[in-house]
């Protein structure tokens, strides 16, 4: 069961970090809950939702990357510390977060997405 989780978390990080958002959505259950904490995340439900916000998503955050810093999995369950850089109306913007999953079938049903809306004020507004 563990392995499949590691399997499924890391094929979307990898999806993600190639910028196609069928690739990306094709990895979440049809029912996917896209859960942000940051003022500036916008949480929703359905992949088909969520398809649609990643394009606008993926051309506000320019050059996406996710770097995964650990990958703790417990069953259907994993907690991913990353290091996302970006860039956002011409800045270079880089923060530190965590996700939290949960999978279904091999795919990501529930995304938790926690990182600090203050720091992307802090760099994006020089």
């Amino acid at each position: 069961m563990g392995e499949l989780t590691r399997q499924a978390v890391e094929r979307y990080v990898e999806a993600l970090n190639r910028h196609d958002p069928g690739e990306i959505a094709a990895c979440v259950t049809p029912g996917f809950h896209n859960e942000h904490t940051s003022e500036a995340g916008v949480s929703l439900h359905g992949r088909d939702a969520y398809r649609e916000r990643l394009k606008v998503f993926l051309s506000e955050f320019a050059g996406l990357r996710y770097e995964i810093e650990d990958l703790i999995v417990d069953g259907l369950r994993a907690a991913v510390p990353y290091r996302m850089s970006f860039t956002y109306r011409g800045r270079p913007v880089v923060i530190r977060g965590m996700f939290r999953f949960e999978v279904a079938d091999g795919l990501i049903a529930h995304r938790v997405d926690y990182w600090d809306g203050a720091e992307f004020t802090r760099q994006t507004s020089r």
